[in-house]
């Protein structure tokens, strides 16, 4: 027995033999963590998970969970584990009750245990009042609370959450996200999610792997990646900026770094409150007028651009609302087929 509770070297997957959707990864998830990939959609995450969970065979590479190797134990990995996957998959002609005492049947759990099972779960993710109603009447957020039900019926000692929050408004993700960390609180499991929502990373993850074209970047926890881009993050923009005025920046005290991208300068400092002014009066001392300027702490978002070039705020905007008219279509078509209203 180790301390983690996975055990990921070299693995990769190739589709028709040349798209690389997981190059060579290596990964430890500790017992007991909430471990989070973080990366844009397609970078590789949902395919590490359907590894992992045993749905897809790696082209290379190994990977062990709960003990169990993925290629020679795939049964030994299926019953320590749950998932929630990114799409809903609860029948939506039977009941919230009726899903979670399927799901129970499906693991081989018995009846009398299934039922008192599923009772505790409904009230943990607080649908007891909605338990027999039809899962068709189910808002998005009471949906994704009966998933994470359905995943919890075989008591895993590894949960899978593949974008637990994706698609869900602003107040249903946050409920999601204490619902996580309740399940961590309560029972202790090892939480393995992936996510492209730079909060949600921030808020719940012990640590974080940042995934990129299928290969991770960097590891770590939220606040040491942070931490390591040593200082506070000013963004600066002129008039007329066709004049590269890198150099000048650069001679100010405490400033550590300088990249200019489409006319906007990107600029690292120490004590940024203290050093911005400066900065300000030596670009204005050589007749330049600011236009534009910012200040922040260092997030998630500014480790993704440090490493990758790439802010994974911008490239996700427009997913996400593609993500949620793909769901709203998809339900649609749905109450159609069974002769309901769109």
């Amino acid at each position: 027995m180790t301390e983690d509770a996975i055990i990921v070297k070299g693995l990769t997957k190739i589709f028709n033999k040349h798209l690389v959707a997981v190059d060579h990864v290596d990964f430890t998830v500790k017992k007991g963590e909430i471990f989070g990939f973080l990366g844009p959609n397609g970078a590789g995450k949902t395919t590490t998970i359907n590894i992992l969970i045993t749905i897809l065979r790696p082209t290379e590479g190994s990977a062990v969970v709960c003990d169990h190797d993925i290629l020679k134990d795939a049964t030994g990995v299926r019953d320590c584990i749950g998932v929630v996957p990114q799409e809903y998959t609860a029948d939506e002609d039977l009941t919230g009750y009726e899903n979670v005492i399927l799901c129970a049947d499906l693991y081989g759990v018995p009846r009398d245990e299934s039922k008192k099972r599923a009772d505790e779960l409904v009230e943990l993710v607080e649908l007891t009042k909605f338990k027999d109603k039809q899962v068709a009447t189910y808002s998005g957020g009471m949906r994704r609370r009966l998933e994470l039900a359905c995943g919890l019926i075989n008591r895993p000692h590894v949960f899978f959450l593949d974008e637990p929050t994706l698609g869900l408004d602003v107040q249903t993700r946050a409920a999601t996200w204490n619902y996580i960390k309740l399940l961590k609180k309560q029972f202790g499991m090892t939480i393995f999610m992936t996510t492209h929502y730079l909060e949600e990373a921030d808020m719940l993850c012990d640590r974080v792997a940042i995934i990129d074209h299928g290969k991770i970047i960097v590891t770590g926890a939220p606040n040491d990646l942070k931490e390591s881009l040593g200082g506070d993050i000013m963004t600066l923009s002129i008039q007329d900026g066709k004049e590269d005025v890198s150099d000048l920046i650069k001679k100010v005290p405490k400033v550590k770094e300088v990249k200019k991208q489409d006319g906007t300068y990107r600029i690292k400092v120490e004590d940024g409150e203290e050093t911005a002014p400066t900065i300000i009066d030596a670009v204005r001392a050589e007749g330049h007028k600011v236009t534009r300027l910012s200040l922040t702490k260092p997030t998630l978002d500014e480790v993704y651009l440090e490493y990758t070039g790439r802010s994974i705020r911008e490239e996700e905007e427009s997913k996400e609302g593609f993500a949620a008219q793909r769901m709203a279509m998809r339900k649609a078509r749905g109450g159609r087929a069974m002769g309901g209203h769109p």
